[in-house]
């Protein structure tokens, strides 16, 4: 091991592994049922496979344009027109990315400044905090509102000041489940108008709503698509989500900043992917499915543990439920966590994690995006807790 003489001034000195990382292990070393990670176990479709194949095949393997293979642009822009009645133009407002990691990055740092503050909410994916310290601005964190983790507009308006530059959205929500609604669009139009702030909206699960709501991302809302950018995720679309491909639409003048980090942090996406997914689209049922495919696996895993010692909360979205053990111990949900790999063999995320300050409410998050074989085991493993 080389020791290195240089001193090290860290720019996020308090980051260290993620409980991500260390749940992983964990759940390797007990060989624990996997209701932890937001990544299907199950195979994606052959004939995605088959196209990616026959792009390289046909030698589509050297760079695409830097935003991306226009027929995919294209076929993305059919598609929201149609569901959301927005029309983004193919060649200056929407970009392919290298994962919709790197479009909430390459937003964030193109966009927000230092001395900026940026608005989001939590229990929240990781890395929207930790993205914007890295620009030198300051991250604030409302906290979703119990039980039903709905956001409180009062708050988010007593919050924005002179320095709000941006505010985070994730709908469907990761790790709550919920959904953002009509009457949530407009609330925050209103904190908005007059304003310049710019609105990331990670809508990575947009397809993937259940009991028949639908979705209220962004482009839904004429007045806020004005100033969105919106990040979704073809891996989490397609079953791939080691493909790492997604994409981010913007109005132009927005995107061509964007561009600018872009462009330096990838040039472009796997090109073979790209072809994959601009074929695999010419078929809109390969995407208008989910919502009743995952709704399913949603059922089975409350089905199966509906009779067992925990409390599952309501889920209309994304790959995920959570379950209330508050009345079932006073045990950390970090210790229940652990408890479940190493004595019942089931693996799940404490929602602590998704908190800056580590809030405990007594809650786990349980993914469903499993084969059927794996929801079952886990929720009988789960109905042995005590």
């Amino acid at each position: 091991m080389i020791q290195t003489s240089v001193q090290i001034r860290s720019k996020l000195a308090d980051v260290g592994t993620t409980i991500f990382s260390v749940i992983g292990q964990l759940s390797e070393n007990y060989k624990a049922i996997n209701l932890s990670q937001g990544a299907p176990n199950f195979p994606c479709d052959s004939l995605l496979i088959n196209e990616v194949t026959r792009a390289m095949n046909n030698n589509h393997n050297q760079y695409s344009d830097m935003t991306g293979l226009f027929s995919l642009k294209d076929k993305i822009s059919e598609k929201i027109t149609h569901l959301y009645g927005c029309d983004y133009d193919a060649g200056n407002e929407i970009t392919i990315t290298a994962s919709a990691s790197e479009a909430l990055y390459a937003t964030i740092s193109a966009l927000v400044h230092p001395g900026d503050e940026v608005i989001y909410f939590e229990p929240s994916f990781d890395s929207y905090a930790p993205i914007v310290r890295l620009q030198g601005a300051t991250p604030v964190n409302i906290k979703l509102s119990l039980p039903d983790f709905s956001v409180n507009w009062e708050e988010v308006r007593a919050s924005v000041t002179t320095k709000t530059r941006m505010i985070i959205l994730n709908t469907p929500h990761n790790p709550s489940g919920q959904v953002m609604s009509r009457e949530d669009l407009n609330q925050l139009a209103v904190i908005c108008r007059d304003t310049n702030i710019v609105i990331l909206s990670d809508e990575v699960y947009e397809h993937i709503v259940f009991d028949g709501l639908r979705h209220s991302g962004m482009a839904t809302h004429s007045e806020l698509s004005a100033r969105s950018v919106i990040v979704s995720s073809f891996g989490k679309t397609f079953h791939v989500t080691g493909w790492r491909v997604g994409y981010c639409v913007a109005p132009a003048e927005i995107m061509k900043e964007i561009l600018k980090v872009h462009q330096f942090m990838m040039f472009s996406a796997d090109t073979p992917m790209q072809y994959a997914f601009a074929k695999y689209m010419d078929d809109p049922l390969k995407y208008l499915y989910l919502s009743d495919f995952y709704q399913a696996k949603r059922d089975l895993l409350v089905s199966e543990l509906k009779n067992g010692p925990f409390r599952l909360l309501p889920s209309h979205g994304s790959f995920f439920v959570l379950a209330d053990f508050s009345h079932l111990t006073d045990e950390s949900d970090v210790q229940v966590v652990t408890r479940l790999i190493k004595e019942f063999g089931v693996a799940t995320i404490p929602l602590s994690a998704f908190y800056s300050d580590g809030t405990d409410n007594g809650f786990i998050r349980l993914s469903f995006a499993k084969d059927d074989e794996t929801i079952i085991a886990g929720a009988r493993a789960l109905n042995q807790f005590a």
